[in-house]
């Protein structure tokens, strides 16, 4: 029998529901000005640009200009930054690995297609337009129902596949295949979520003396200091870039108390949390005046 109290009139808060889950495929609109950096991803991230323009700078895109009608990849792993010329809309795709594309077809891109030499932005063909318009208005929330997600998430895949040479898919597929086979993804992936070297290597399956060894041949330096840069390089963009209260940094990061976690601050900064987000709001003024490339 149909369970009413499940969705629908039933229940007006969705977000209750227990098949709302994080949304993957996030519609958002920006005004000029607006920075954003991302020191490294830790999720796959399609970015479809509907309105405007954006200054684009990563390793794949350097200081490449993103107009209405394109859309770019940034792969797990990697550095990028945006700074919105003009007031923009956007469509941005999150996902950890690229399950709902066709596999034969992407083995095949991986193995026989060269990619360019230079990356550009692909343009957004009327059917993947369709698709982003029609769905912008119910994917601005931040949760969304699992089982929608889905289809959603193997539409745009069929579009993605259906109306993209192997050539231009090229693109998107070696950025994914450099990053979602190895130990370095595995790294990125799950760096969050442990709090030792030991966790680590337990939830890889390795002991502890061969997951450094492994570590520091891929990365180029032992484990544990990678895992305070990275979670320095977390506290110094959540102050800079998101919204959340240094209280909710402060314990999120693991500090026993606010004085701790300002005295990290001024110790590795140079300033503390609340100088630090100042600076940050400063900073943003200034780009927004500035047209030259952003420095990666």
């Amino acid at each position: 029998m149909y369970d009413s109290s499940a969705c629908g009139a039933g229940n007006a808060d969705c977000l209750k529901c227990p098949k709302a889950v994080d949304n993957l495929i996030l519609y958002a609109s920006h005004s000029r000005g607006f920075h954003f950096i991302v020191p490294r991803c830790d999720n796959n991230i399609i970015m479809f640009l509907l309105k405007g323009e954006a200054l684009i700078n990563s390793k794949e895109y350097a200081g490449v200009t993103l107009h209405a009608g394109e859309f770019i990849l940034q792969a797990v792993g990697s550095k990028y930054e945006v700074l919105a010329m003009t007031d923009v809309e956007c469509v941005c795709y999150r996902f950890s690995r690229p399950e709902s594309f066709c596999e034969g077809r992407y083995r095949h891109i991986v193995k026989d297609v060269v990619p360019p030499l230079i990356f550009f932005p692909l343009k957004i063909c009327s059917e993947l337009n369709f698709f982003l318009e029609a769905s912008k208005s119910y994917l601005a929330g931040e949760k969304i129902c699992r089982e929608l997600l889905q289809f959603k998430q193997k539409e745009l895949a069929f579009i993605l596949w259906h109306y993209y040479s192997d050539y231009e898919l090229s693109m998107l597929v070696h950025s994914l295949s450099e990053y979602t086979d190895s130990f370095q993804y595995f790294v990125l992936k799950n760096y969050d979520k442990v709090k030792t070297v030991e966790e680590f290597a337990e939830l890889g399956g390795y002991t502890a003396t061969t997951f450094r060894r492994i570590f520091t041949s891929v990365f180029h330096q032992p484990v544990y200091e990678w895992m305070q840069e990275r979670r320095k390089e977390g506290i110094l963009y959540e102050l800079r870039h998101t919204d959340f209260t240094i209280s909710e940094i402060c314990y999120k990061y693991g500090f026993e108390s606010l004085p701790h976690f300002s005295n990290f601050c001024k110790k590795n900064f140079g300033l503390s949390p609340r100088s630090l987000r100042k600076e940050a709001g400063s900073s943003s003024l200034s780009a927004v005046q500035s047209s030259e490339p952003l420095s990666v």
